[in-house]
């Protein structure tokens, strides 16, 4: 796979699985009564504080490994079972456990961090994917255009939330669910891929001689 290929594969991934749609009407509901300067320094903080979490997680996931004598091809198969159960929920129009069970809190200056950089934004799947397409891709340029592309999500991820009033109006309730259904769906295909790079070489060793 070329740096081009990576790099749209690993953004598809990412984004996806952020689903920052999907968390515009939570964003607008916890920031409604604040002042245009509060709404973007709280989806700023929000974003620095999920992009520096894939960051951390995608460059510790060896001594995670190491520390918990655990395999890459196995994080590769539960990640897929969690990225397939995550799509079949986005694919009947609901928001993931992890965001939808996350009480608003009180608007306070730390909520940008948590629930809303941290699971919302930032929650296992994105930290799986993170760690998964790290480890499985030694070369340092594609290391490096991985964290280009986690930084270009949460960009990409910042400016829906700073825009997420006249989205939300834009699109409506009908076009939102329509995204997140197809969003699902595309999830639910990286998740197989996943679970099938896991299982591949883990069937090998078994049945070699």
């Amino acid at each position: 796979m070329g740096l081009v290929e990576f790099a749209l594969f690993a953004f598809t991934s990412l984004f996806t699985v952020i689903n920052p749609v999907g968390v515009l009407p939570v964003f607008l509901s916890m920031t409604q009564d604040m002042p245009n300067a509060d709404i973007r320094r709280v989806a700023i903080k929000a974003t620095i504080t999920a992009f520096i979490v894939m960051v951390f997680f995608a460059l510790s996931g060896q001594f995670i490994f190491d520390f918990f004598a655990i395999s890459i091809n196995g994080l590769k198969i539960v990640g897929g079972i969690m990225f397939f159960l995550l799509g079949y929920e986005m694919l009947q129009g609901k928001m993931s456990r992890t965001k939808s069970d996350t009480a608003l809190p009180e608007i306070d200056s730390e909520f940008a961090i948590t629930p809303l950089g941290i699971p919302m934004l930032c929650g296992p799947g994105t930290i799986t994917a993170s760690i998964v397409l790290m480890q499985d891709n030694p070369a340092l340029e594609k290391r490096a255009v991985l964290l280009a592309v986690m930084a270009a999500v949460c960009g990409t991820a910042l400016l829906l939330l700073l825009g997420a009033r006249t989205i939300v109006r834009f699109l409506g309730s009908s076009a939102n669910r329509v995204l997140t259904r197809v969003m699902g769906l595309i999830v639910m295909m990286i998740s197989v891929e996943f679970f099938v790079a896991g299982l591949k070489p883990i069937v090998h060793d078994l049945l070699a001689p």
